[in-house]
């Protein structure tokens, strides 16, 4: 089938200069032969006219040009329609993109779309909501929530909020209803993560894989607050390894696991986050898995490139 793409540009996504990106994709596209049309995308983030447009014209890619906000809701929007997505990183943190190993400059990761290296992607819905990175309640929600609503975007905003939430931080009370275990922590924050991190390259789920059928989820329990850096750093290292629960849970900084499917009872309505955005808190979330829920185009593993070389 002959490549037809649709590019969604987010005019006010991050702070990158985004003079020239525009002249880029068209340079870049028209140079394959590709044929394609820029739109941008729109704040109400519903994308459900574009359903028609894919059918009609035979659309096969839409690549998103935005942060994780963006490509949540178009994502979204239109897995269904079974077309390939690709993303130009262009968000505060862009999680899905660097978890994927989609490149931060703008023409390398256009590069990435144009190889055709597609992998499947995991998602998961949390009562419904749909999610394809990370999503969590407490502490990082909170400097979501608190992020969204200044002006200016970026790692150092989100760094001045992270450092005044830190000050601020106090555990909530969860209780955790798996299908094999059940109990209650005191945690400043929970991730569910598909993605294995937050953005910016900040690790909270090392294992975490995009199309391994499983969740990763981090707890980071109620500790003295001068160790909660050290604690978290560990984690971000790898040092903790995935439990099974078979070890003494309350001897644990941080609880690390893997599942496919999970409840959360959010007993003290901790504030939350879906895939980095802020939204409504409920007091209990049932998040279930979306098995290789939509394809992305990705770089090349290291692996794949070496069994092309031997060939």
């Amino acid at each position: 089938m002959q490549q037809k793409i649709v590019y969604l540009i987010n005019p006010v996504s991050g702070t990158g200069k985004k003079d020239g990106l525009e002249k880029l994709i068209q340079q870049k596209t028209k140079a394959r032969s590709i044929d394609f049309e820029i739109l941008q995308t729109n704040a109400a983030g519903d994308y459900d006219y574009l359903k028609d447009k894919i059918a009609k014209d035979a659309i096969t890619d839409v690549v998103m040009v935005g942060g994780d906000g963006t490509v949540n809701r178009v994502v979204a929007s239109l897995y269904e329609t079974g077309v390939n997505f690709g993303i130009i990183p262009m968000g505060s943190g862009n999680g899905l993109a660097f978890g994927a190993g989609i490149p931060k400059n703008f023409a390398k990761a256009l590069d990435v779309v144009f190889k055709g290296n597609i992998g499947y992607v995991d998602a998961f819905t949390i009562n419904d909501h749909f999610s394809c990175m990370l999503s969590g309640l407490g502490f990082d929600a909170q400097v979501a929530h608190d992020f969204a609503n200044k002006a200016s975007r970026g790692l150092l905003t989100y760094t001045q909020q992270s450092l005044v939430q830190y000050f601020k931080a106090h555990p909530y009370q969860f209780q955790i209803v798996n299908d094999n275990f059940s109990f209650f922590t005191d945690a400043f924050f929970i991730s569910i993560a598909n993605s294995n991190q937050f953005g910016n390259h900040f690790t909270i789920a090392p294992k975490a894989n995009l199309d391994d059928g499983l969740l990763d989820i981090v707890i980071v329990q109620k500790m003295h607050k001068a160790r909660l850096p050290f604690a978290i750093l560990q984690q971000i290292r790898g040092n903790n390894n995935l439990q099974q629960f078979v070890e003494d849970m309350c001897q644990k900084n941080i609880l690390y696991f893997q599942a496919s499917s999970l409840t959360i009872r959010n007993l003290k309505l901790a504030p939350f986050h879906i895939d980095g955005e802020p939204a409504e808190t409920n007091d209990e979330f049932k998040i279930d898995l979306i098995r290789r829920c939509f394809k992305l185009y990705m770089p090349v593993s290291k692996q794949d490139s070496k069994e092309k070389n031997q060939s």
